[in-house]
């Protein structure tokens, strides 16, 4: 089974094109300020530089700060949940869930961008783009080197993130696109907590 790239919403940092990145900057934090929670539907698409693209759908859940759950439900099952302290990865085909403390690699992950704090300036550089297919563009470059990805570009309309585009250190390319997403609905507290079945290793990390 291939691995796929999880991002794990939504931030941004310090304005490298002072006039437009600070108004995208503005934007988006606030739309974080308004945000709680978000609950909803994606899609991805894994392009690498050999072989077909991998698609992939899924359902996920977010409660800021810090906790998440990314379920893809094809072509494979894989399970994501942050509870705040920890990330849990769980395979059902390979029974085995991978298990590491939400640290500094967190911090500075797509999954700090879907679920982190509003310290932006922190973790991320950020530029504006050019407008596509009808959305407002930000690329995000993390500064930290312990960081899967290069970059981060989100696409908005509005105030909602509709779409993002990570690109990893091996030049691959994954697209997510969000669908029917509510904010500040009330989540069940299950939805971010993990145990993993007898049967099942469990790796820490």
């Amino acid at each position: 089974m291939t691995s796929t790239l999880t991002p794990l919403s939504l931030l941004a940092a310090l304005a490298l094109v002072p006039a437009q990145a600070a108004d995208a900057l503005a934007t988006l934090k606030a739309a974080l300020a308004e945000t709680q929670t978000l609950q909803g539907s994606f899609s991805q698409t894994v392009t690498q530089q050999r072989g077909k693209p991998q698609q992939s759908r899924g359902e996920l859940a977010i409660e800021r700060p810090g906790k998440f759950r990314w379920s893809y439900s094809a072509p494979y099952e894989q399970l994501i949940v942050g509870d705040g302290n920890s990330v849990w990865l769980y395979d059902p085909d390979l029974r085995q869930a991978t298990v590491k403390s939400m640290g500094t690699a967190l911090e500075s992950s797509p999954a700090a961008l879907l679920a982190g704090d509003n310290a932006l300036e922190k973790n991320y550089s950020v530029q504006a783009l050019p407008a596509k297919n009808g959305l407002s563009w930000l690329e995000a470059t993390p500064k930290s080197e312990e960081s899967g990805f290069t970059s981060v570009r989100l696409g908005l309309k509005g105030r909602d993130i509709v779409e993002m585009e990570l690109v990893d250190r091996f030049d691959q390319l994954t697209r997510l696109r969000f669908e029917n997403i509510k904010r500040n609905a009330k989540l069940d507290p299950a939805l971010f907590r993990f145990t993993p079945p007898k049967d099942v290793d469990v790796v820490r990390e």
